[in-house]
């Protein structure tokens, strides 16, 4: 049975870990040799140079400065000095909104936990319903709302604690929301000009039997908006043309590795066999050979990109329509374009660096069933996962099965060593596996001596009774979890390893040096669920075991310390959505704030405190008001660009530069990358077809109906401007 002195040794034993891997990154990333690993930021943005190219041979890869030792932990401070202002224009908004959730944590727990400590915790404590009871528990659980006797009127104490906490929770929500809107809107404002703000993508262009989807999409933007459209690039399906490339690329890698070492080393030309991973095969020159090679490949390439040209099933139904204001372009975006809305779908396009080629050439019907598949696959495998789930608290909770069934205790002290691992990180799902699910079938081993002696009318009231219970399990998983994972973090010892292995085995050439830094990412689509849980579980124990709400503090203080320096020196951002996530953590912490509420609503119903029932009702009412308060108020300054702010931008923009060629800054900027002639080897040029925009041939439509206006190219289309708007293109 788990006590506080049992809760305070794996304390320290954690705190004692994460100090440990702080040391040892403090000591790792003042190694020369480790440079490119903990300060790739740098490098990729040219402010840094390689130390090993420097000093004596052991100082190029030990740092031989033994005053550096001292202040090993200087990076804390030094992570926490760079201002806001300044870290955004370092690293990006998102970055700077992706540390403020972790500020959003400590805003709402540090006020919730005093509170808690100072009233709550002295309520609960002073009781022995507990100890008069037959249910295991421990020490800990006599500070939660467990130790509460049945109808007793101290309930009145958690539920003004529950007002308190929800309504300090909305508070911070709403002053954390109307903060990122307006640093979303600023730094909208104050960017520099990009493609993707004169841009919108369109996809479902219909089908047509006499013009090619170039011809289609240019007239339907010259009727529906004559005086705004610029210019489009049709999406091809270029991912073989795309793999070619790539292949290229490594060849040429190869041949300039090969190429330095003969310029080394000219008395002997360097061979290799051409059998698998050059273990067999006949020998020949390396030179030569990679030479035929990339030879070999230009001519595939070059094949490949006159059949994508020459064939029209190349070419889906979607391009990339640029216009001529940022205004003309936010119309666009934002309104429906067609009488049938299942075609034309418009949206703002993402910007360059952030469109995913591959994904784009699948259509869009296939694209939707994809989806349908991978929703259902979710599903199932979200509700089977609570097998190995219900497994694991079987084993969090080892005294609770040996004390309902002895026979088993000689089965179960043979694995009792995987007790301690049984705050596994099971958080891919987190809501339902890792909280719903240790909650319900933790409780269940848990009081399994109970749930066996008991009738089937008295389990709700166990499970309702044991839910505070489960705080030990969930302390121990946020300091597994929580503080080791976020010490782990900034150590980096995978790319660490895979850094060194590359470099010792792979690298051949300075580029390959340089790609063999990972710097990568924040990666929001599964750092930022992740951190959800932790406002879930303190808002769900604030109020019914607040002695977790500590651990957690612990967490997001340590975590934005660490993910601080991490944006700062290490991670690179590939793309720029200007927290357009904000709604999503707002929303999510939002559910948080409901489950907890529902959940104590219930719990207050297994201990016979009705007359409750009605005003903690009132609690999600007031919460799902807030946030469609919030989502009305804040939500549309994520979702849609105000046209007062683009014409505003156009204003200045035409003032500044009156003579600024925006068809040459936007004509190229959505064409597929293998179309540009930079394939990473310089040897290639894209053709003519691809350099200049698509050309198109005379129309084939015999109905003025359709083509209302000429076209640029080639002037075909109809005569009369009364018919183009009397019928406007469908």
């Amino acid at each position: 049975m788990a006590t506080i002195s049992d809760i305070g040794v794996a304390a320290a034993i954690n705190i004692l870990t994460a100090f440990a891997f702080f040391i040892v990154f403090a000591i790792l990333r003042i190694q020369p040799v480790n440079d490119r690993v903990y300060f790739p930021k740098w490098y990729i943005k040219g402010l840094r140079s390689s130390p090993l190219g420097t000093g004596a041979f052991v100082g190029k890869f030990v740092n031989l400065d033994f005053r550096s030792y001292v202040r090993f932990l200087n990076w804390m401070p030094a992570a926490l000095q760079m201002p806001e202002p300044e870290l955004i224009d370092h690293a990006g908004l998102d970055s700077a909104v992706y540390l403020r959730i972790y500020l959003t944590g400590l805003k709402i727990f540090v006020p919730i936990a005093f509170l808690a400590f100072t009233i709550s915790v002295p309520v609960n404590w002073t009781n022995n319903t507990l100890e008069l009871s037959n249910l295991t528990y421990s020490d800990l659980d006599k500070l939660s709302i467990s130790n509460i006797p049945t109808g007793s009127c101290r309930f009145w104490t958690h539920l003004v604690m529950a007002y308190a906490f929800t309504f300090w929770t909305c508070y911070v929500l709403k002053t954390e929301y109307e903060t990122v809107a307006k640093m979303r809107l600023h730094f909208l404002a104050s960017e520099n000009r990009r493609p993707d703000q004169f841009t919108v993508l369109v996809r479902n262009v219909p089908p047509d039997p006499d013009e090619s989807v170039s011809e289609l999409v240019e007239h339907f933007f010259l009727v529906n908006h004559p005086s705004d459209y610029l210019t489009h690039q049709v999406v091809y399906n270029a991912n073989v043309l795309s793999q070619l490339v790539n292949k290229k690329k490594k060849m040429k890698n190869w041949l300039d590795y090969y190429q330095i070492k003969y310029s080394r080393n000219q008395a002997r030309k360097p061979s290799l066999k051409t059998g698998f991973l050059g273990l067999w095969g006949n020998r020949v020159d390396a030179i030569d050979h990679y030479t035929s090679e990339i030879e070999r490949l230009s001519r595939e390439i070059s094949l490949e990109r006159d059949k994508i040209v020459n064939n029209p099933k190349s070419i889906m139904p979607a391009a990339f329509v640029s216009f001529k204001t940022r205004w003309g372009a936010a119309v666009c975006a934002q309104t429906q374009q067609s009488r049938n809305p299942t075609i034309w779908l418009t949206g703002w396009a993402p910007e360059p660096r952030d469109v995913y080629w591959d994904n784009l050439a699948i259509p869009f019907v296939s694209l939707a069933l994809r989806r349908l598949v991978i929703a259902v696959a979710f599903f199932f495998f979200t509700f089977f996962f609570m097998i190995p789930i219900a497994f694991v608290q079987s084993l969090a909770n080892i005294e609770g099965i040996e004390k309902a069934l002895p026979f088993l205790k000689p089965i179960i002290e043979i694995l009792s060593g995987l007790e301690r691992r049984s705050a596994a990180r099971f958080y891919i799902f987190q809501f339902i596996n890792v909280f719903l699910g240790s909650i319900i079938t933790g409780t269940a081993f848990q009081q399994l001596d109970n749930f066996i002696h008991q009738s089937a009318t008295q389990i709700p009231k166990t499970v309702g009774v044991s839910i505070p219970m489960k705080a030990t399990f969930f302390i121990t998983y946020i300091m597994v979890d929580g503080w080791a994972g976020v010490a782990g973090e900034i150590l980096r010892l995978k790319p660490l390893i895979i850094f060194h292995l590359k470099n010792f085995f792979m690298v051949k050439t300075e580029k390959d040096r340089e790609e063999a830094m990972d710097p990568g990412t924040l990666g929001f689509n599964t750092g930022e669920p992740q951190i959800q849980l932790y406002f879930l579980l303190g808002l769900v124990y604030a109020v019914v075991s607040p002695i977790l709400l500590p651990f957690i503090i612990v967490f997001f203080a340590l975590a934005y310390v660490v993910y601080r320096h991490q944006i700062i020196n290490v991670y690179n951002q590939e793309y720029e959505s200007a927290a357009a996530f904000w709604p999503d953590v707002h929303g999510r912490i939002i559910v948080a704030v409901i489950v907890s509420q529902l959940l104590l609503m219930g719990l207050l119903s297994t201990k016979e405190a009705a007359q409750s029932t009605p005003l903690l009702i009132t609690l999600p009412i007031l919460t799902i008001w807030f946030h469609l308060f919030c989502k009305g108020r804040y939500e549309p300054a994520f979702v849609r660009y105000p046209l007062q702010e683009a014409m505003m931008k156009d204003t200045l923009e035409r003032a500044r530069e009156p003579n600024l060629n925006r068809k040459s800054f936007l004509q190229d900027a959505y064409r597929h990358p293998v179309f540009k002639g930079k394939d990473d080897s310089d040897s290639d040029e894209a053709p003519e077809e691809f350099k200049k925009e698509p050309g198109l041939v005379p129309t084939k439509r015999q109905s003025r109906r359709n083509t209302p206006l000429p076209s640029k190219q080639t002037g075909s289309g109809s005569s009369s401007q009364r018919e183009a708007q009397d019928y406007p293109l469908l």
